[in-house]
């Protein structure tokens, strides 16, 4: 039977992927608290329609730093997507120009940025940037970034250090034998055997003092605006901003670093109150359904990230099988968005949310 939802791909990618992939995609931090509940918080929210609006006609498109793209949802960095599919990154950036919106390149990506520009030559390319210990890397990673004509940077600023992925180090996780780290991995960063190889790449090479100046120099030399992306609280948020970014990425890393965080769908009001329209906001954790995508949207987001379930139809079908995740999330919020008595993204507002909804202490 074709799938049906989100989850029905990740039913399926179960079966055609071998144990260990699955675990490293699906699985959280520690007792995965947080992994769970991500999703669960996006389903507390409650919808309040409107009705006898007029919906005979719906407009899916969204701005996303001043250019339209066809539906409110892009697609989020994810490392290692070769693991699933052997075009891996090519095979989604082929999907998500097809569908019309921007695609996050993982640091950790198995294709480079050029590889994935000449796979998607419309494609509106972002990247995922780490910082290295060694600045001249990450200012090598930029100059490829600019080449590639990548047009906008997503500085991830909650894996300084790697989460207790218990799962990966029970399986001894590491890439296969003819897979690579292909945006500037140093040749003599391969992991010893039986360690995380995730774990030991972050330990080798990324720079856990990462602090605030650093996201100014990265502003400064970027050349192309820069988001901040791991942002769970409204003070970090305003000062991202403060910093020089473009915008922020409310995440907690899929709940795959710390756990027992608060859910993004949590976290979120907060920060969107905080910033009052300044800047870019988007979020990414548990979106399954285009209900959430309505909710997020009312909460005060632009637009979401699609992570796991972009992988699961990649793992499905290739670039058809993230095509047709992307299409199953586009055909339910465009049915939610009908039911809800919206016409348009702009109808879209808290209005449309159980005043009941979760509040958190997150406005620090």
């Amino acid at each position: 039977m074709s799938p049906l939802n989100l989850e029905d791909f990740e039913r399926l990618m179960r079966r055609k992927l071998d144990p260990v992939t699955c675990d490293y995609y699906l699985g959280g931090a520690a007792d995965e608290i947080t992994l769970r509940d991500n999703a669960a918080a996006w389903q507390r929210l409650r919808l309040l329609p409107r009705a006898l609006r007029d919906v005979g006609t719906r407009y899916l498109r969204a701005l996303l730093q001043g250019q339209p793209i066809d539906l409110p949802v892009i697609v989020g960095p994810t490392a290692f997507q070769a693991l699933a599919h052997p075009e891996g990154e090519l095979a989604t950036a082929r999907a998500a120009e097809a569908a019309g919106t921007v695609m996050v390149l993982s640091t950790l990506a198995n294709h480079s940025m050029a590889q994935v520009r000449r796979a998607a030559p419309g494609l509106r390319l972002w990247f995922q940037l780490y910082v290295y210990r060694d600045r001249e890397v990450t200012r090598a990673l930029i100059d490829q970034a600019r080449d590639a004509g990548v047009e906008a940077l997503v500085l991830t600023v909650d894996n300084q250090i790697v989460g207790l992925r218990e799962r990966d180090r029970r399986n001894g996780f590491r890439l296969p034998a003819g897979l690579a780290v292909k945006n500037l991995v140093p040749e003599d960063a391969e992991p010893p055997s039986g360690e995380s190889g995730l774990a030991h790449y972050v330990a080798q090479l990324f720079d856990p003092s990462l602090s605030w100046k650093d996201l100014e120099w990265l502003v400064g030399i970027a050349g192309v605006p820069v988001w901040v992306k791991g942002i769970l609280r409204s003070d970090d948020a305003g000062r991202a901003l403060d910093c020089g970014a473009a915008g922020v990425f409310v995440s907690n890393h899929g709940a795959r670093q710390l756990d027992t965080v608060a859910p993004t769908a949590e976290a979120l009001p907060a920060i969107a109150q905080a910033l009052a329209g300044r800047g870019g906001l988007l979020v990414d954790g548990g979106i399954r359904r285009g209900t959430d995508v309505v909710k997020a949207l009312a909460l005060g987001a632009q637009a979401v990230g699609l992570g796991r379930p972009v992988l699961a139809g990649l793992a499905v079908n290739g670039a058809a099988g993230v095509t047709d995740v992307l299409a199953h999330l586009g055909q339910e919020l465009d049915i939610a968005m009908g039911l809800c008595g919206c016409g348009s993204l702009a109808d879209i507002d808290a209005g449309l949310l159980c005043a009941t909804r979760p509040r958190t202490g997150l406005s620090a």
